[in-house]
């Protein structure tokens, strides 16, 4: 900690001595004082080993005990003010309904006691007929009713809440994943081909819980089913040649999995429709309609973009037969803000807001809901290579924090762009066709947060490993 120097003055006695350098706090001691400036040091670090343990306590405490944390307590203390408030407007408006009740039952037990003394006279002159019967019995049933239901009360429930509510708020950190740049391949990856273990320039995917990849083998007009780790696919919609049949495909190019009937979903491209596969039994969901892409939100409603009328529409559960709603574009072909042209994949977030690869125009379009219009969250500065530009988009996916994946198809990458940046960056591609990506399509992640390409040109699926 210190060493001898020449003469000069004690920090504390402040008399010229000789002294030691304190390296800590650059201060110099005499050999009188310089273990007291040891002992103080030791003391510090008593206090601070202390505080530590104290630490580690609660800690400890915190994670036997979590529920006597302070935001607990938060909670706690706001449900028994709720509970109070509640009881205390029960009470109230008991007090006020026993009061209006106590007044009613007595203005009807004056009428029942007025034709009560009516039965009696008509008993003791028996001078009665069906009129008078028919009369007193629809007057005990009125009377009934108003004792049952009194008119002048009834219970209206506010919309406006009662109590303070609350809500738990995560913030959202943003990480900007990495991933590995040479891929695995897990599906396909043999040449072009119609075997189990080819496939013809994938388009659409969808990874499940297992890591099972659905496949919209667009140029061999089925939808594959490929397990994780298996070396073939299989069939599970189409593959008996191109054709309009209601069991044929042709071209398809995107598909979902729906969650809640456990069936396929296709954008049946080149037959103009949106047909469902449910256990081989096929039903065509959306027909006359030239799908390039679909989506499902959290509620289950189907989007699905049109090239032709330059659109996204989306489609409640089970009313296909109408035209839905349009969410997106739909205002003719161009550039403008509420206007498309050959809109491509399709993602919906939780919000129901809409984000479409606006191919034609270069760049990525986010719609929220009931927009007239949308932003530009990516490309949007023409058609080109460089970060602030895409050459035709293709895929897209949005994750957790709101960054934007993009297949930027003709630049052969993947870039990730974040809502109001002036470029993105590449995470995976970009090398030239031939080294890992050739017209890139669909995207995916699985639930590790690894990144599946449909690699369209070179028949396909690769798979990017995350770094943790």
């Amino acid at each position: 900690m210190a060493r001898a120097n020449n003469k000069r003055k004690c920090f504390t006695c402040d008399r010229e001595n000789n002294t030691y350098l304190c390296e800590g706090c650059s201060k110099r001691f005499c050999s009188r004082h310089i273990p007291e400036h040891q002992q103080k040091l030791n003391e510090e670090l008593h206090h601070t080993i202390n505080d530590y343990n104290e630490f580690k306590e609660r800690i400890n405490e915190q994670k036997q005990n979590p529920e006597n944390h302070l935001l607990i307590k938060q909670i706690d203390q706001w449900e028994i003010s709720s509970i109070e408030t509640i009881q205390q407007k029960a009470k109230d408006c008991r007090e006020v309904v026993i009061q209006s009740l106590h007044t009613c039952i007595i203005d009807i037990e004056i009428k029942f006691n007025d034709l009560n003394e009516q039965i009696q006279h008509l008993q003791k002159a028996n001078d009665f007929n069906e009129i008078n019967l028919n009369y007193l019995a629809n007057q005990l049933k009125e009377i009934t009713e108003q004792l049952n239901n009194p008119s002048n009360i009834s219970i209206q429930q506010n919309s406006q809440s009662l109590i303070n509510d609350i809500s738990i708020i995560l913030s959202k950190k943003s990480k900007f994943n990495k991933w590995k740049q040479n891929p695995i391949i897990v599906a396909g990856g043999n040449k072009e081909g119609h075997n189990l273990n080819q496939l013809n320039r994938p388009a659409g995917i969808f990874i499940d819980k297992k890591k099972t990849i659905f496949i919209a083998d667009c140029y061999n007009d089925r939808v594959v089913e490929w397990k994780c780790n298996a070396k073939e696919g299989q069939i599970i919609a189409g593959g008996d040649a191109e054709g309009n049949r209601m069991d044929q495909l042709n071209c398809p190019i995107d598909l979902i999995i729906d969650q809640q009937s456990h069936s396929i979903i296709i954008a049946d491209c080149d037959n103009r429709r949106v047909i469902q596969w449910l256990n081989q039994n096929q039903q065509i969901l959306i027909d006359n309609i030239d799908c390039c892409s679909l989506a499902m939100d959290t509620h289950g409603f189907l989007y699905v973009s049109n090239q032709e009328k330059n659109e996204v529409r989306r489609w409640n559960i089970g009313e296909y037969n109408n035209e839905g709603v349009k969410v997106a574009g739909g205002n003719g072909s161009g550039n403008q803000l509420n206007q498309l042209n050959c809109p491509s994949f399709i993602f919906v977030d939780e919000d129901q807001t809409v984000y479409v690869s606006d191919r034609n125009n270069q760049r990525v379009m986010k719609w929220r809901k009931d927009a007239q219009e949308g932003t530009i969250v990516a490309g949007g500065n023409g058609e080109g290579e460089s970060l602030n530009q895409l050459s035709g988009p293709e895929g897209i996916i949005v994750d957790r924090w709101g960054q934007i994946y993009v297949a930027d198809s003709d630049n052969h990458r993947i870039i990730r762009w974040c809502e109001g940046k002036e470029e993105g960056e590449v995470v995976v591609g970009g090398n030239g066709e031939e080294n890992q990506l050739n017209d890139p399509a669909g995207l995916s992640f699985d639930d590790e947060g690894n990144l599946y390409v449909a690699d369209f040109r070179n028949h396909r699926i690769e798979k990017f490993e995350i770094i943790l």
